[in-house]
């Protein structure tokens, strides 16, 4: 008796030793193509440098601070403050029930004495808690940011070295910059790229504290990068962005001032000008919480301290403006259908069946 398996093999004989043959042709054929093409390693290229780039310059926006760099009203910040290092952590994608739940748990925390309401108080010190994880957060990043730009170790940053670092994550020859500064030898780089060194290094040299030696410790680089870590750069912040804005040059802000954009911010700035939400979200900040003497004017130290993130009193402004957003029975709490109502404010997603689900996620 011949098995099936072996009649086969019998009549597909001739063709199986033809098999080597074939497979050694395709791989010539697939090697001769690949060698045909150009390797496309541009685009990694790119993202290094842009990853490059990013980790040694300041931030555009911090966590937990009211204004961005630009004057620009932070758009998050309520998020920020309310799920600190937990941030990314809703998603419009995610189960539904999922987030109720995690939302649910965070109540439970911010509700410290359990009586399944949030007073201002409970949420002025849960704001303050989330701003110190978001504190942690960047002294950890701007601790790696540091050792990559301290070659040697010696646990000082000079503002040739950072200059070397930059001009590299941006395509230069790193020891061809290296020597040009070494050589006292100019630089060719263009216009943008001299715009962005010369506020760089202004801002260098504020963060370098008395007895100025232009060389950055790991604490003055932190503040370097993110200057709500220190008073000396939140105040040189805040000094950026009232000389952006202000338009008579009297180094404060009128309301007029306040809710119009710094000039080149947007491209289409006829468009901007005229949106309604725009002006309306700016002259109720500036109003009610920046122009604390109600003036209708904003000084640079009314703006300092409204943008210092560790500042208890504004914590307690925003937790009761927080709690106003979504308190719906005027009882100057919040309650757990009222969180969830207001998901989006509070999380950035929208949670849907949020009163059918509050005593199924208690």
């Amino acid at each position: 008796m011949v098995w099936p398996w072996v009649a086969m093999a019998s009549r597909w004989g001739p063709l199986i030793g033809l098999a080597p043959c074939c497979l050694w042709l395709l791989g010539a054929v697939l090697l001769m193509d690949a060698s045909a093409r150009p390797a496309n390693h541009s685009s990694t290229r790119e993202r290094a440098a842009n990853r490059e780039e990013n980790e040694i310059l300041p931030p555009d926006h911090l966590n937990g601070v009211k204004l961005e760099m630009d004057g620009h009203l932070n758009r998050g910040f309520h998020q920020e403050v309310f799920l600190g290092k937990d941030l990314g952590g809703f998603d419009e994608d995610a189960e539904p029930r999922r987030s109720r739940r995690k939302l649910m748990v965070i109540f439970s925390k911010v509700d410290v004495n359990t009586d399944r309401k949030i007073s201002a108080k409970e949420m002025q010190r849960w704001i303050m808690e989330k701003t110190a994880e978001h504190f942690q957060e960047a002294m950890e990043e701007s601790k790696t940011h540091f050792r990559a730009v301290d070659p040697d170790g010696d646990g000082h940053v000079s503002w040739d070295e950072y200059k070397v670092k930059f001009l590299a994550s941006k395509g230069h020859s790193e020891k061809e910059v290296a020597d040009a500064i070494r050589l006292n030898e100019e630089l060719k780089v263009d216009e943008e790229t001299q715009e962005v060194l010369e506020n760089l290094k202004d801002r260098w040299y504020q963060a370098d504290s008395p007895p100025a030696d232009l060389l950055l410790t790991e604490e003055e680089f932190l503040s370097f990068l993110h200057p709500e870590h220190s008073r000396g750069m939140l105040r040189f912040m805040v000094k950026e962005i009232v000389r952006d804005l202000d338009q008579d040059g009297d180094k404060q802000l009128s309301l007029p001032e306040f809710i119009s954009l710094p000039v080149g911010t947007v491209e289409n700035q006829q468009g901007q000008d005229i949106d309604d939400n725009w002006v309306k979200d700016r002259k109720k900040e500036f109003e009610e919480l920046i122009d604390s003497n109600h003036d209708g004017i904003v000084t640079a130290e009314e703006l300092e301290s409204y943008m210092d993130p560790m500042n208890e009193y504004n914590a307690l402004n925003e937790a009761k403006q927080m709690i106003a957003v979504a308190d719906e029975n005027q009882n100057h709490h919040l309650e757990p259908e009222e969180v969830l109502k207001y998901s989006e404010f509070f999380t950035g997603s929208k949670l849907v069946d949020y009163a059918r689900s509050v005593h199924e996620e208690f």
